[in-house]
């Protein structure tokens, strides 16, 4: 060893080099040829272990080496090769600079320490991506975890980097690291936060990637499209994307559709006004003409033999319409909504179907359809929705009841 050492020293020094420019000549070029050493080695071993992963990969049946290759873990892996020899060599460039070799083996040190996590990374990426793949994990924040490990990952790299560089044992350091974890929590606040939501978020199964979720707080309205581990990313239904924190899943309250869209439909719960002065009872010839509507024609004619049976058994004087039972115009046009919702196409019959008076209100008595619609999509939704309300505003009028508008209302108080 000692003949490669000096061989290009003696070789200047027999060209008439002075002694101490010899020195720096045979260093420099052992340098040269270690670098070149190096540089094949690593080519070499790169090109051996990314082969050999991608034929092993050909043969197995999962993708996990595929991946694997794909975050370049076994290229990452094959510097090790060429770190190592540089370790054992280097001394041996710096066989007259003895001075260096204490600066040298630290950057060594930092670059392995690196290198270590480059290589932890890959194989981290990989699991993300492999776990992905998995049905069952798919929709669960899994780069959330991998983020918290690298988190951790650097903070060691990081420490040890420097405790490397003040010459400081791991132990000592570490335990003086301890000393300053209040002020580590605060700087990672945050984080820490972020992660507890995460863990709790998939737990709970609160929200998956791809839910519909709404947070007017953050006026966020739209599929959730990437959970990591300081933020929530929505891409709402105008194609913009809002970035809400983590922690806010578990800390303010929002609204997930998920369990809409895995029912069988959609609800719809909308109401119109009647003006409460078109509300009257209806007169034999009114029910008559009624009966010419083909959803109640059937239910006119038994309800008004009950009626007529019940009045007559009773011996009700009909000169008044208000005397005994008697049909409202109001109440016939709901059963004629409620036969119609339930004979629309676009409405699930499985699910509940009714049609409901509220309370009355100074602007008239809402008159509330309550369904679900069969397409939860949401412009089919919206066309159903829209569908249904043409075809009862346009109905009205046929019940003699008015809808009830602000400006006429206005306009008949003057």
């Amino acid at each position: 060893m000692e003949e490669v050492q000096c061989f290009f020293y003696d070789l200047f020094v027999a060209s008439d080099v002075s002694a101490s420019f010899a020195k720096y000549l045979n260093m420099l070029c052992l340098l040269i040829i270690l670098s070149i050493i190096v540089s094949i080695t690593d080519f070499i071993a790169r090109k051996l272990l990314v082969n050999a992963f991608i034929r092993f990969s050909q043969k197995s049946k999962t993708n996990f080496d595929n991946l694997l290759v794909n975050h370049k873990a076994p290229r990452n892996i094959a510097h090790l090769v060429p770190l190592y020899l540089t370790i054992e060599l280097f001394p041996v460039v710096f066989y007259d600079f003895p001075q260096f070799e204490k600066y040298i083996l630290i950057l060594l040190k930092v670059y392995a320490i690196i290198l270590t996590v480059w290589i932890i990374r890959s194989i981290l990426k990989t699991f993300e991506s492999y776990f992905k793949t998995l049905p069952r994990l798919k929709d669960k924040p899994i780069e959330s975890y991998i983020q918290v490990v690298m988190l951790f990952v650097w903070i060691i790299a990081i420490a040890s980097c420097l405790a490397v560089v003040i010459d400081l044992s791991f132990l000592k350091f570490f335990t003086t690291l301890g000393a300053a974890s209040a002020i580590l929590l605060l700087i990672f606040k945050d984080t820490i936060l972020g992660f507890v939501a995460s863990i709790q978020v998939a737990v709970n199964d609160t929200v998956r990637i791809g839910d519909w979720i709404t947070m007017e707080k953050y006026g966020a309205d739209g599929d959730v499209v990437e959970i990591n581990l300081s933020t929530i990313q929505i891409q709402n239904f105008d194609m913009t994307i809002t970035s809400i924190p983590t922690y806010a899943l578990i800390s303010d309250s929002f609204k997930n559709w998920r369990g809409m869209q895995a029912s069988g439909g959609r609800r719809i719960k909308r109401s119109i006004l009647l003006k409460a002065k078109s509300i009257h009872y209806l007169t034999d010839e009114k029910i008559e003409k009624l009966k010419g509507i083909e959803f109640i024609a059937t239910y006119l004619s038994t309800k008004q033999a009950e009626l007529e049976k019940y009045n007559k058994a009773k011996n009700v004087d009909k000169s008044l319409l208000i005397n005994g039972l008697n049909l409202t115009n109001v109440g016939v046009f709901r059963k004629y909504m409620q036969t119609y919702v339930e004979k629309h196409s676009g409405i699930n019959k499985d699910m509940f179907i009714m049609v409901r008076q509220l309370a009355p209100t100074p602007q008239g008595l809402p008159l509330e359809i309550y369904c679900f619609s069969s397409d939860k999509r949401w412009e089919n939704y919206e066309y159903i929705m829209s569908d249904i309300f043409d075809h009862a505003l346009a109905a009205v009028t046929y019940f003699d009841l008015e809808i009830y508008e602000l400006n006429a209302a206005i306009s008949e108080s003057k």
